[in-house]
């Protein structure tokens, strides 16, 4: 199995971010799990470059690579590949990057009015990302995206699989697992996080649960509001990470909508055939 989950990556929350136990991982040959150090961000195009290379190699073995994980940025950058986007320059990003998020969103406005509109306002991130390309680049982001390269998707033969399970099913496991999350040990993963004084605006930083148990260790939450807000936080971006996989994707990949603790055997798709092209 290849991780394509973005915060599996780090080697720092293997509890917060469910990462298969050392049980699991002995059943399989797991890669890309764990290997990258919270001080280092790692973007859509970096873990591209890693997945390429463990699937070339288990091609070169003759076995079957399966990509395992939520992160719909990075499944799109492997198989649609990326826009050649230029460096971005330093000056500019630490200028956009100092910046509150409602001061580069009315900068970014007269630059990229289409982006500014789309954007959720509140998304640092890519709101970040779209104004630092149209100040250093004197193109859209959209402009560069017209023209993606490294895609595998014509290379591969592509057998796609949606889980989308019903909500109220899912909901109750989010709920449930942030819970025991913070009882197998989450919060002693936070504490080692915030006890080496990282950027915040890192990935692994920004990961879903570190800013609310964050808050349980400096003493503003009690360790019941930082597993609600815990909580709270895991189904607002299982949310959008459900709208995003059943929309987003092409509508002939399979999609199987039962809950997934039925026996296989009752498992319903949409549609049974697997597709070759994403």
């Amino acid at each position: 199995m290849i991780n394509a989950d973005s915060a599996q990556l780090y080697r720092d929350l293997p509890v917060l971010s469910a990462a298969p136990s050392p049980a699991e991982r002995a059943r399989a040959d797991h890669r890309l799990y764990g290997i990258i150090d919270g001080a280092k961000p790692c973007s859509a195009a970096d873990w591209a470059d890693l997945a390429r290379t463990e699937i070339a190699a288990l091609h070169a073995e003759r076995r079957l690579p399966i990509l395992v994980g939520g992160t719909g940025l990075y499944l799109r950058t492997l198989l649609d590949g990326i826009a050649p986007v230029p460096p971005i320059d330093p000056a500019i990003r630490a200028e956009v990057r100092g910046a509150s998020v409602a001061e580069n969103l009315a900068a970014l406005t007269p630059l990229d009015p289409v982006a500014a509109a789309q954007l959720n306002p509140g998304d640092t991130t890519r709101i970040a990302r779209a104004l630092e390309v149209v100040r250093s680049t004197g193109r859209t982001l959209a402009q560069w995206q017209e023209q993606r390269t490294g895609g595998i998707a014509d290379a591969i033969a592509l057998r796609p699989l949606l889980l989308l399970p019903p909500r109220d099913w899912l909901v109750e496991r989010c709920d449930r697992r942030f819970a025991a999350m913070v009882g197998a040990g989450a919060v002693g993963e936070v504490e080692a996080l915030l006890g080496r004084g990282l950027d915040p605006n890192l990935p692994a930083m920004r990961a879903i649960g570190v800013a609310e148990l964050s808050s349980f260790i400096r003493g503003e939450f009690t360790r019941e509001q930082a597993i609600v807000a815990g909580q709270l936080a895991t189904r607002r971006y299982a949310k959008r990470q459900y709208t995003w996989f059943a929309n987003q994707p092409p509508a002939h990949w399979p999609r199987f909508t039962d809950p997934l603790s039925i026996p296989l055997r009752r498992w319903r798709c949409s549609r049974q055939t697997p597709s070759r092209r994403p």
